[in-house]
């Protein structure tokens, strides 16, 4: 591939912004997958991502922006959780399940009324991002600036009670409000995902890159740059891949992370698959020798 090729899909307008919106979103998620993948949030944002379907149907059918009835959901979603998480005779993952289940069947229940099932509630289902607008990726823009600004003021508070919480909380800092905190940022950042991979795919973005990243690096910081840097890439490289093989942008986006997380898996340096698998017949064949 020459550079005239690759610089073929700058001729279409769609394209220029659908590169813009995979850089943001992929970079986005792979921040926020650092937080999702040391907390163990994955189950918290499959169910945010779900719970949120029935404000996309209302969307539909009142015919506003999805990005509202999205932000609705995932906004009491969020918060439900938090205030159920407080009961101590009701666990974490119980409360994300009875939220989700819910939620979700809200959804289905709207969408069974729905005579005309069309591409619009499917596109955000599966993602469709070369239809992004320009105020699309303005909102875009605008809402993951909203992200990174509450993680960068909060960032230190946010990884003590990520990692130490019994510190956290001998040190008078509101727990329980940062926890609510993070699901909000979690939210958000679902949302302005949609559209670039869609609500079923949203959570792979969310978590791959960060899990990436993770087989290199060992400081916090440094996993948060290298996923959001593995995100937009793939994000990019994904939507390339889409456009010359005429296959769907959000799958083609979130098979590519997954491709690249396997490679890595099988032959990072330090502790991938291949060099751990030879460590350790090295190990038995030293104390076989012995």
């Amino acid at each position: 591939m020459n550079l005239q090729d690759l610089l073929e899909p700058f001729r279409f307008t769609f394209m220029q912004r659908g590169l813009i919106e995979v850089m943001l979103v992929g970079g986005l998620c792979g921040a926020m997958g650092a937080f999702v993948v040391a907390r163990g949030l994955g189950f918290i944002g499959d169910a945010i991502s779900h719970a949120i379907f029935p404000g996309i149907v209302i969307a539909y059918l009142g015919r506003f922006n999805f990005f509202i009835g999205a932000l609705v959901f995932g906004v009491l979603t969020a918060l439900g959780i938090g205030a159920i998480n407080r009961n101590r005779r009701v666990k974490e993952d119980t409360a994300i399940g009875i939220l989700f289940a819910g939620a979700f069947a809200l959804g289905v229940v709207l969408i069974s009324g729905v005579r005309t099932f069309t591409t619009d509630i499917g596109a955000i289902l599966f993602g469709n991002v070369l239809a992004v607008s320009n105020d699309d990726v303005a909102l875009t823009l605008l809402l993951g600036g909203v992200v990174m600004a509450v993680l960068w003021l909060f960032f230190k508070e946010l990884l003590l009670v990520s990692f130490d919480r019994t510190s956290a909380t001998a040190l008078g800092l509101p727990v329980a409000w940062l926890d609510q905190l993070l699901l909000l940022l979690l939210t958000l950042t679902i949302i302005i995902s949609l559209q670039a991979v869609g609500n079923i795919l949203v959570l792979a973005m969310l978590i791959t890159p960060a899990a990436t990243a993770r087989l290199f690096v060992q400081r916090f910081h440094t996993l948060l740059l290298l996923g959001s840097l593995i995100g937009a890439l793939c994000g990019v490289c994904g939507l390339y891949a889409s456009y010359y093989l005429n296959l769907a942008s959000g799958g083609t986006i979130v098979l590519l992370t997954t491709l690249v997380f396997l490679v890595c898996f099988i032959a990072a340096p330090s502790d991938g698959w291949l060099v751990t698998t030879w460590r350790n017949l090295r190990a038995n064949r030293i104390r076989s020798n012995a």
